[in-house]
C-alpha cells in the first residue's frame, strides 16, 4: 500500500480543520466501495472542504506533492467511477459539505447549486418556489449535483429535457493546478473558443472538480397522468411511442419499457409491489404525461383518449391510468426498483448501452437471442428509456451461480460479446452511466482511434501529472496500445 507522508497529511489537516479532514478508517470505509460492491479501494484520508476556495487550496497542495485525488459526491456510480485505487495512493476529495443552493431564480429559470447538493433536496427547494429541476432517477436521495454533472446523468425525463449536458447552463470548477474556473453565468451565447463547460460535463472528475453548477429549472407540474401498458414486443412499444408523440407532443415526458421477467423480479423481491394489470404481457411500458400550464388540457383525459385509440389500433394489449398520486408513485416504484430487485436475485452483468432509436427493438431481440445462444442458461433483460435509444441490457446468471466467480468468468466474456454487438449496431457502450474503471479497457478496445487520441490529449494537457481520478475513463497506456 502506498504511503502518504504523515507530514503532508498534517498539512491537509491544518488546511481543512477537524470537520474537513478524516483519517478514521471506520468513518471512511463506506466511501471506499462502489454502489454495486464490485470495487474496493483504500485511502489514508477523506478531505471535505466546504467552499470553492477550500477545494482550490486542496488541489494546489495535492499538485505540489504529486498526490492523486478522487472526487466523490453521493458515491452512486454504476461503473466504479468514484472508488479510489486499492493501493492507497490517492486521497478522497468529498464535495458533500458543499451543499448550498446559492441562488434560485424562478423568473430566470435558473438554480445555482453547489456540487454536494443532493438531487432530492434540489427538487424540494425548487418545488417551494413553484418550480422543478426536470431530471430524476432512482438514486435521487443520494446522488449529488456534482456527480450528476460529472457523469452527464440522464434519468427518466430525457425524452423531453435531455441529459445533464442540456440542463447545465454554467459551471464553477477547480482545475488540476488549483485554479478556479468561474463559469457559472448562464450565457445563451459565448463564442470564445472551446466550451470548457461541456468539456467538464461527463469528464468523470478526470479534468478537474465541479464545485457548483447553474441549472435549468422549469415551472412545476400542475398535474400528471401516469399510465401502465401491456405490450407484445419492443417493436410494438416503439410504434406506440411514435403514436403517443404525435398525439401528445412535449407533454409526453416519460416512456420506459420493461420486460415481463425483469418485472417479475420486482414482485418477488420488493415488498409492497403488485402488478398494475390483471393479465400476462411479454412487455410493459410506463408513460407519464404532464401539464404545467392551466391553458393546457387535463392530462388524465388526454392520456385516456390516446390509449383508447392505441388499443383500437392494436398498439397495446391492455392499459390502466393511475387513479391517484399514490398509485402513480407506485407505478414508478416498479421501474425504479428494477436494479435493486435484480441485485437481490443473484449475479448479473449490466450494460448501459445506446443504439439509434429506430434500431433499438431489433437490437433488443437479436442481441438477446445471440447472447442466450452463446452463453446457455443466462437470462437477458433489457429495460429503460426507449425514446432516447438507451436501455439497460442486463444478463443474469443461471440460478445458484457464485456471484463473484460468475461475474469474472463468464461475465467479462459476456460483456465483450454484448459490446461488440452494440458497436456493430452503431451504438455506444455507455449511454448515461459513464466509463469509470469498469468500462475503461473496453472503451480503449472499441472506441474510434480519433476519439481516443483526443481523449488522452485533453487529459494530458489539463492534468499532465495524472492526479485527477486516476484509473477512470481515460485508457491506461497498456490499454491504449492493445489491439
Amino acid at each position: 500500500m502506498s504511503e502518504i507522508p504523515s507530514a503532508l497529511l498534517d498539512e491537509f489537516a491544518a488546511l481543512l480543520g477537524p470537520k474537513g479532514f478524516i483519517t478514521d478508517q471506520d468513518a471512511i470505509a463506506p466511501w471506499l466501495t462502489d454502489w454495486r460492491g464490485r470495487y474496493r479501494g483504500a485511502a489514508a484520508a477523506l478531505l471535505s472542504p466546504d467552499d470553492v476556495d477550500g477545494v482550490a487550496a486542496v488541489m494546489r497542495l495535492a499538485a505540489a506533492h504529486g498526490v492523486p485525488l478522487v472526487p466523490q459526491g453521493g458515491n452512486t456510480s454504476m461503473v466504479g467511477g468514484a472508488t479510489p485505487p486499492s493501493d492507497g495512493s490517492a486521497l478522497l476529495l468529498s464535495l458533500r459539505r458543499m451543499n448550498r443552493i446559492r441562488r434560485l431564480a424562478p423568473e430566470e429559470g435558473v438554480a445555482v447549486a453547489e456540487a454536494g447538493v443532493i438531487l432530492a433536496n434540489l427538487h424540494d427547494a425548487a418545488a417551494e418556489r413553484g418550480m422543478r429541476f426536470p431530471l430524476t432517477l432512482g438514486g435521487k436521495g443520494s446522488a449529488t449535483v456534482g456527480g450528476l454533472v460529472s457523469t452527464n446523468a440522464g434519468g427518466t425525463q430525457v425524452l423531453r429535457f435531455g441529459t445533464m449536458r442540456a440542463l447545465t447552463l454554467g459551471i464553477e470548477a477547480v482545475l488540476p493546478d488549483g485554479t478556479i474556473y468561474a463559469g457559472l453565468n448562464p450565457l445563451k451565447k459565448d463564442n470564445r473558443g472551446y466550451d470548457l463547460k461541456h468539456l467538464l460535463v461527463g469528464a468523470e472528475g478526470t479534468l478537474g472538480v465541479v464545485t457548483a453548477a447553474s441549472l435549468t429549472i422549469v415551472p412545476a407540474v400542475m398535474d400528471r397522468a401516469v399510465g401502465w401498458i401491456g405490450l407484445d414486443s419492443p417493436h410494438i412499444a416503439l410504434d406506440l411511442l411514435r403514436f403517443l408523440e404525435s398525439r401528445l407532443g412535449d407533454a409526453l415526458e416519460g416512456f420506459e419499457i420493461i420486460p415481463a421477467d425483469s418485472l417479475g423480479l420486482v414482485f418477488k423481491h420488493i415488498a409492497g409491489t403488485r402488478p398494475p394489470l390483471a393479465g400476462d404481457h411479454r412487455w410493459h411500458a410506463l408513460v407519464e404525461l404532464v401539464r404545467d400550464d392551466a391553458d393546457d388540457p387535463e392530462p388524465h383525459a388526454v392520456l385516456e383518449n390516446a390509449l383508447g385509440e392505441a388499443l383500437v389500433r392494436g398498439l397495446c394489449e391492455d392499459a390502466t391510468i393511475a387513479a391517484s398520486e399514490a398509485q402513480a408513485d407506485a407505478f414508478w416504484k416498479l421501474r425504479e426498483s428494477l436494479s435493486e430487485a435484480e441485485r437481490a436475485s443473484g449475479a448479473a452483468v449490466q450494460h448501459d448501452i445506446s443504439v439509434p432509436v429506430a434500431g433499438m427493438p431489433d437490437f433488443i431481440v437479436s442481441a438477446g437471442r445471440a447472447v442466450k445462444q452463446a452463453f446457455p442458461g443466462v437470462t437477458v433483460g433489457a429495460f429503460g428509456h426507449l425514446g432516447d435509444g438507451n436501455v439497460h441490457f442486463h444478463v443474469r446468471a443461471p440460478a445458484g451461480a457464485d456471484r463473484a466467480q460468475w461475474t469474472a468468468d463468464p461475465g467479462a466474456a459476456i460483456s465483450r460479446f454484448v459490446h461488440d454487438l452494440v458497436v456493430a449496431a452503431g451504438g455506444s457502450i455507455s449511454a448515461e452511466h459513464g466509463i469509470g474503471q469498469m468500462k475503461r479497457a473496453e472503451n480503449a478496445r472499441l472506441a474510434d482511434p480519433a476519439r481516443l487520441h483526443a481523449l488522452t490529449a485533453i487529459k494530458a494537457a489539463l492534468d499532465p501529472k495524472g492526479l485527477m481520478n486516476p484509473g477512470k475513463l481515460v485508457p491506461l497506456a497498456s490499454e491504449a496500445s492493445a489491439p
